[in-house]
């Protein structure tokens, strides 16, 4: 069987789609990837079992003791498969679903069963199960081929639907840097607003890719209102084979909190920016609110900060996204909350991101780190100091197979990473200069340590331009010649990207009756 690369299969995927919506597509391409998956794994494990001759292949448990889900007769692959080219496809998938559902009590609720839908074309629907049976659970070398096509998916989805994508996907290099600056690798791991559940795939990876797999090390907590976003989440999570808390049901985390009595040891979150609706009049003497102050009704971001702060363990520590606007709004609500934040000494540290790194919004972005203890883990008191980081111009690069969205470069997310650890291990002192004080050694343009008293003087802005400066320009050693070689050849490929562009915009508006 031949394996196709996660781009090759998402241009053919998109092939087939035709005038459906990216947003209802989604759904019927990755439970189809996700019902691949399960068979996959079951396929797999069935040759295993047997080779064993005082084994039964068709025995339940044998899966259940391997953690396999198990696929009843009628509902694997082949049997879907070999309908593909039937007008009843729909409807095989649909009781293949409900089949796996009534198998396995975790998938109680989640797969997708409406294929066999009238409005869904069976044709194209068919094709679709053609072209992913040629996708396979990886070999030993590679061993998550479906769960990075879906992740894949998952991102190709958010760029396709825009605004409403962001509400279930956070750009992968701004997780990895969450990840990577909170070190998750013990305890209770919580993001009250999970989405697909990004932040928990890259945390396990994390785990793996730097102490090895250890069961039971991460006790993964979640919670998102989208029903849909919920179900996506519980799939992601299940094609990656881990075990996760993510509530009874799709709820809301300000109104129905499914882990009221959580205190967790890492929360990562990318909560919907600036958002008005969210019913903060309901709440107005909710118990998140009485230490900091209660957050303005017409927007989100700090209750999502107080929210977050509220389920933190005493010597938790939080990373989230929010809108560059949170840093130094002027609300009354907003700037006493920070002010009590700063002055009790919950705030680590400030990350201001390059532009361009989220499809759905052109927002900036910034970064929070709170803790609730500054000698957490051992690492050095912080108390009265607080790390910003200015990473707008930092090195980013170009998305696959997007024009426009960028990433974080892994040089970037080094650097932030590194330097935000040395401030939390005391590397950033400098050798002491009159005997008796360590002062930093900050790097101008980048990053900087602050007092408290510094803050104050700048009434409590957390803006890092205002406290890193301008970064010294560097003298230009690059020779005149090799600069004009470099700079036409980019001129040659960008006047050449920019036909295309035009010959396919062109090609768009000549389909509807308009020609240029």
């Amino acid at each position: 069987m031949a394996e196709l690369r996660k781009e090759d299969l998402w241009a053919m995927a998109d092939k087939l789609r035709n005038n459906m919506d990216a947003a209802e597509y989604k759904h019927v391409c990755l439970g189809l990837i996700f019902l691949k998956y399960i068979s996959d794994s079951f396929e797999k494990a069935y040759t295993e079992i047997s080779k064993d001759e005082y084994a039964d292949p068709e025995d339940k448990d044998e899966y259940t003791a391997q953690n396999v889900f198990w696929v009843p007769k009628g509902a694997r692959w082949e049997d879907v498969r070999s309908k593909a080219k039937t007008a009843e496809v729909g409807q095989v998938i649909d009781n293949a679903m409900y089949a796996i559902e009534k198998e396995n009590s975790i998938l109680r609720g989640v797969l997708p069963k409406d294929y066999g839908r009238a409005s869904l074309n069976k044709d194209s629907l068919g094709q679709l199960v053609d072209l992913l049976s040629n996708v396979k659970v990886g070999s030993d070398k590679n061993k998550d081929t479906l769960g990075n096509v879906y992740e894949y998916f998952l991102g190709k989805f958010a760029r396709a639907e825009g605004k409403l994508g962001g509400e279930f996907y956070t750009p992968r290099s701004v997780v990895e840097l969450i990840v990577n600056m909170i070190e998750p690798h013990d305890g209770r791991v919580f993001d009250p607003c999970c989405g697909s559940g990004g932040m928990f795939v890259q945390s396990e990876k994390f785990v793996e890719d730097r102490q090895g797999r250890l069961d039971g090390q991460l006790a993964i907590y979640g919670q998102e209102s989208n029903y849909n976003t919920w179900k996506l989440c519980r799939m992601n999570l299940a094609i990656r084979g881990i075990d996760a808390n993510l509530g009874q049901q799709n709820a809301d985390s300000f109104h129905n909190d499914q882990h009221k009595s959580l205190k967790a040891d890492y929360i990562m979150a990318n909560p919907p920016f600036n958002i008005s609706d969210w019913g903060g009049e309901r709440l107005i003497d909710d118990p998140r609110w009485e230490k900091y102050g209660i957050p303005p009704t017409g927007n989100a971001n700090y209750a999502w900060i107080l929210h977050m702060l509220y389920h933190l363990a005493p010597s938790g520590t939080a990373g989230f996204v929010l809108a560059n606007g949170s840093l130094s709004s002027s609300t009354i609500s907003e700037y006493t909350i920070r002010k009590n934040l700063i002055k009790d000494d919950k705030i680590d540290c400030i990350v201001t991101l390059p532009g361009g790194l989220f499809s759905t919004t052109s927002i900036p972005v910034c970064l929070w780190f709170i803790t609730r203890n500054k000698l957490k883990n051992g690492h050095r008191d912080r108390h009265g100091e607080i790390l910003f980081i200015d990473a707008r111009n930092m090195e980013t690069e170009a998305l696959e197979d997007s024009r426009t969205q960028r990433k974080l470069s892994q040089k970037t997310i080094d650097e932030i990473t590194s330097a935000y650890h040395s401030f939390r291990n005391h590397e950033l002192k400098a050798e002491k200069m009159d005997g008796t004080e360590v002062t930093y050694a900050d790097k101008q343009g980048f990053w900087k340590v602050a007092t408290l008293k510094e803050i104050e003087e700048k009434d409590y802005n957390l803006t890092p331009a205002s406290y890193v400066g301008i970064a010294p320009i560097e003298e230009d050693v690059e020779p005149f010649e090799a600069k004009m070689d470099r700079l036409t050849k980019q001129l040659s490929s960008i006047t050449a990207e920019s036909k295309i562009l035009d010959d396919e915009i062109k090609k768009q508006l000549s389909t509807i009756g308009w020609k240029i």
